[in-house]
């Protein structure tokens, strides 16, 4: 029986089969542990609006997936879009209420270290972290662009809602931009979504849990360490461009302990950057 619509088809593609919900859910919400619900839609505008809106009626560890979304957003309000079932497209809500706030502004960078870690186990694909929240893989001889993050405030009682877009089965005429990339282009020992989410899961579950048992001490929870040794930004000199039209350029050669990226300028200053997008302007020692 042909269907009247192949887009609507969950086998319309059959590379790009849908997530089973049934089993991941079965997999990750254990009693004692941070996942609490998991719901897998569709089509969304965007899974971090969607839980916003909702956080003020959920558990600390609610998960939203889509399997598509059409209104997908980016640092800076930047728009993107992935054909359905190509990759992973999820946020999720967390209330780190024994932390203090000026400490939240490592859970972006937090999440970039757990996609990171949780990637490597099981897609044996060597990943890099951009300040602060790009996720970069390497295609042939070029880093590529395959993930980004979004954290948001969200709810009445302290909650934040952090969005992960991850490309996993992007093909080569697929991509949005050259400089987009994704784990099948880089060679991924699995592309198998599945076992892919459950892993960046459990791994953002384990980071989170020891930052949050440090009251969210960068380095005492080893956090600031790995992100430090994953991030592909320090060591390169660097343009950052900053809200007013304002930029610096210099050698991005730190962390610091409130997650601001610090460049050593010409002029010998050493600058933090708080917010801003990041141009990488010299390859990697």
């Amino acid at each position: 029986m042909t269907p009247s619509n192949a887009e609507d088809n969950r086998w319309s593609d059959l590379d790009r089969p849908p997530l089973n919900a049934a089993s991941l859910r079965r997999t990750l919400l254990r009693k004692g542990g941070l996942w609490s619900s998991l719901d897998v839609v569709a089509r969304t505008g965007s899974t971090n609006t969607d839980l916003v809106a909702r956080a003020d009626g959920l558990a600390e560890g609610a998960v939203l997936v889509a399997e598509e979304q059409s209104a997908a957003r980016g640092r800076l309000d930047r728009q993107w879009s992935a054909p359905a079932r190509s990759g992973l497209f999820f946020s999720v809500l967390l209330r780190p209420a024994e932390v203090p706030v000026e400490r939240w502004g490592w859970l972006p960078l937090l999440t970039g270290v757990a996609v990171a870690t949780g990637l490597s186990r099981v897609a044996g694909v060597d990943t890099a972290l951009k300040w602060p929240n790009d996720v970069l893989v390497t295609v042939g001889d070029e880093e590529r662009k395959a993930g980004g993050i979004l954290a948001e405030r969200a709810g009445s009682d302290g909650g934040v809602v952090i969005g992960i877009g991850l490309n996993v089965t992007l093909r080569a005429d697929e991509l949005p931009v050259p400089t987009a990339g994704s784990l099948a282009l880089a060679g991924a020992t699995t592309t198998d979504r599945d076992p892919l989410l459950r892993a960046v899961l459990r791994s953002l579950e384990q980071w989170y849990g020891a930052w949050r048992e440090a009251s969210g001490d960068p380095a005492a929870s080893r956090l600031q360490e790995a992100y430090a040794a994953g991030c592909a930004t320090l060591g390169r000199r660097v343009r950052a461009e900053l809200p007013g039209d304002r930029a610096i350029v210099g050698e991005a050669v730190a962390v610091d302990g409130d997650g601001r990226l610090v460049l050593a300028t010409e002029e010998g200053v050493q600058e933090p950057v708080g917010a801003g997008d990041i141009v990488h302007l010299r390859p990697a020692p």
